[in-house]
């Protein structure tokens, strides 16, 4: 967020120092913010464990530039007394189009052809027609709804599962609430769109997977432990699933060894899914507003006890 105007309001503040690129290392990370009161964590890639945290005795307040939280420790946080604010739903729009961009280009088999027409060949194979089909939303939080309606008004029947219904927005919006398994069973597409917890993490899992509907696909613009990768590429490569389009993975960066870079039908984008400069924008104003409620005595969007 170097760039962003919004740092102007922090200046009057106290001493404002961004770095533009990642840490080399655990140390260089844990010496750039040594004397902060306050952190803005740009990026989820860049974590915070107990033991960091507990390293730096003057740490405060940490804002993400993210909805999710998954990144800090939070449970150590707050035993430190370190408060953590986030972002919920503050670029869900941008994402939701991701995730059906992803969903689009799956279907249609863009990349598969885009490779193959840079490597001289002029191919031909299904794709999928998604008017009509079935698209599982696995959690509705803010991205999951609006990736629903996207859904819908692509033609698409969209059904969808999550620890907390929403009834009342499910009638509105045509969209019917299944248990898990219907949900697996009967989908065209699952797409995930719950935060990393205990709980969710894993959620698609080999048995899952193993009880998807065949060549049905898959799209993750969630967190890379949502779902088990290695299951993901053998279904994949042994034709059970039609494809995937995913924006994150277990590992971030992706190493370049990562078996789901062999797979012909996957559209892989580097946890990019709300990088627009709207996005980013949306993003830079939403972290220095949680920073000046913070020092204004009145903190908002905490996410620690």
């Amino acid at each position: 967020m170097q760039a962003s105007p919004h740092l102007a309001a922090l200046r009057d503040k106290g001493e404002v120092v961004v770095h533009t690129d990642r840490p080399a290392s655990d140390e260089d990370k844990l010496a750039r913010v040594a004397e902060a009161d306050v952190i803005l964590n740009t990026r989820s890639s860049v974590r915070w464990s107990e033991a960091e945290l507990a390293s730096l005795p003057r740490l405060r307040m940490i804002t993400t530039c993210s909805i999710g939280t998954d990144s800090i420790d939070l449970e150590a946080a707050s035993r430190l007394g370190i408060i953590v604010c986030n972002q919920p739903g503050r670029t869900a729009p941008v994402v939701a189009e991701h995730a059906v961009a992803l969903m689009m280009a799956a279907a249609r088999r863009t990349s598969f052809y885009t490779a193959e027409l840079k490597a001289g060949r002029w191919v031909n194979v299904d794709g999928m027609y998604l008017h009509g089909k079935t698209l599982g939303i696995v959690g509705t939080g803010n991205i999951g709804k609006l990736t629903a309606e996207k859904g819908r008004a692509l033609g698409m029947r969209v059904i969808a599962w999550t620890f907390h219904p929403d009834a009342e927005w499910a009638a509105k919006h045509g969209v019917e609430y299944v248990d898990y398994e219907e949900l697996l069973r009967t989908s065209d597409v699952v797409s995930l769109h719950l935060k990393l917890t205990r709980e969710s993490k894993g959620m698609l899992g080999r048995e899952q997977i193993a009880a998807m509907k065949p060549g049905a696909m898959v799209v993750n613009v969630g967190r890379g432990p949502l779902l088990d990768t290695a299951a993901l590429v053998d279904a994949l490569n042994d034709g059970r699933l039609g494809g995937a389009g995913l924006d994150v993975f277990d590992a971030e960066p992706l190493p370049p060894d990562a078996a789901i870079l062999g797979c012909d039908n996957v559209v892989l984008t580097p946890h990019v899914a709300d990088v627009t400069p709207e996005g980013m924008e949306l993003l830079n104003q939403g972290a220095v507003e949680n920073v000046l409620a913070y020092l204004s005595g009145s903190p908002m969007n905490v996410v620690t006890n």
